[in-house]
């Protein structure tokens, strides 16, 4: 029998990880607090959408993964690695799900064993907020007794190029040992670990990669408002933009910036400097506050291309196509199409939404599902394209539609108004 690994979380960082060290040799428990997700897990019946069921359903059939949402089966492992979400909660980081998982694992701990930390976080959690719940809860010392590290996930829920597997993943541990106990577990997982000296650097890794893309996303965001107001089409000056070899790289405006990283990330950053230093990150405050305000901006042009058209938004037919907040991804929970779907609908719109890729379950409040076919594209006053699903056919949106306001640039002709 393999070694014995514990995922605690079988979302979308944890559930890759768990059918990964499946194929590797590891046996797998996948701990999480959702029945419903334990139940269809066992069943192999996939919810995250790089993991297919057949995939799910060879690691079921080989008895080497188990999906539980008790901590009894993690007893005895060798390895434990905490997944969960990491929110806000009025603006500061919520660390309830890490706390939880830590304070479950910590009496099962070992002599010899490793836990690794992936949920984003701000710098200083391993060190000054796990490590002590994983002592108190244990009994044991680390490093003396037991291994800790640090590894920020880097999954791209729909990316077929670059996976689990082959994307370098960062690495650390508290010290010498640990980091090497997380590397190797690691270089057993993916094609290059890399390490750093220290599970502070790994934490403000992450966060740099994502407040990188937040400051980045707003740019453009804030670009194509004035760019929009100068005459000027913003969509062709990113496309010349985009032929620079060197030091350019292409970001493009949107609805607002959406997913479980994106919006909240920078924001620990923030947190934590502030906390720490006492001074503001101005560069993340200024970016929250334009794709905050993105959605409501997108509402507002809506009605005004209604408005050309002498038809009132309220009262208007509006669908809406694509809510997951990025391609091929299901999750439309914390999607800024779901901001501008409510926009339009206070004032007074009556809107469908068509997403293959969500389910109804994961829609806040009550959004009515369609089919983009010609007949509905017909029937709206105007399609919203919000995320731009390569699954819909922009050929017949463009045909089919009266007026599309588009804020992805799919759509050309007299009919299509962009961002």
């Amino acid at each position: 029998m393999g070694e014995k690994l514990v995922v605690v979380g079988q979302g979308y960082v944890g559930l890759p990880l768990a059918m990964r060290a499946v194929e590797r040799g590891f046996q797998v428990v996948g701990i999480d607090v959702d029945e419903w997700r334990v139940k269809r897990l066992n069943a192999a019946e996939s919810y995250v959408e790089d993991i297919d069921d057949g995939t799910l359903a060879e690691a079921v059939r080989s008895g080497r993964y188990l999906a539980t949402t008790d901590y009894a089966d993690a007893e005895a492992f060798d390895i434990c690695v905490i997944t969960v979400p990491t929110p806000l909660r009025e603006g500061a980081p919520d660390l309830r799900h890490i706390g939880e998982s830590g304070r479950s694992i910590a009496p099962l701990i070992k002599p010899g064993a490793t836990v690794i930390l992936e949920s984003t976080t701000y710098p200083g959690t391993t060190e000054e907020y796990l490590r002590p719940l994983l002592e108190e809860g244990s009994g044991l010392r680390t490093p003396e007794d037991f291994f800790l590290g640090y590894s920020p996930e880097r999954i791209d829920p729909g990316n077929a190029l670059w996976r689990l597997d082959n994307t370098p993943k960062v690495v650390s541990g508290i010290d010498a040992a640990s980091l090497e106990r997380v590397r190797a577990f690691y270089g057993r997982i993916v094609r290059e670990p890399v390490p750093v000296s220290s599970p502070q650097v790994a934490e403000l890794c992450k966060l740099l990669e994502n407040t990188f893309r937040h400051v980045n996303v707003a740019l453009v965001n804030e670009l194509a408002i004035f760019a929009r107001r100068l005459g000027i089409d913003v969509w062709e000056a990113i496309d010349a933009a985009s032929t620079k070899p060197f030091g350019y790289m292409r970001f493009t405006p949107g609805p607002g910036v959406g997913g479980h990283c994106l919006p909240i990330d920078p924001s620990y950053l923030s947190w934590k400097v502030k906390r720490s230093l006492g001074h503001n990150f101005r560069f993340v405050e200024l970016a929250n506050d334009i794709n905050d305000h993105m959605p409501d901006h997108v509402a507002q042009l809506v009605a005004l291309a209604l408005n050309r058209r002498r038809k009132a938004v309220n009262g208007s037919r509006v669908l809406a196509l694509g809510l997951a907040y990025k391609k091929n991804t299901g999750d439309a929970r914390e999607s800024p199409a779901i901001e501008v779907v409510k926009a339009l609908s206070k004032l007074g719109a009556d809107v469908r939404a068509a997403d293959p890729y969500v389910d109804d379950f994961l829609l806040p409040g009550e959004i009515e599902i369609v089919e983009p076919t010609a007949e509905e594209l017909s029937r709206a006053d105007v399609v919203v394209i919000l995320t731009d699903h390569d699954c819909f056919d922009y050929g017949l949106v463009e045909q089919a539609s009266t007026l599309v306001f588009d804020t992805r640039n799919r759509c050309t002709g007299a009919n299509v108004e962009a961002l």
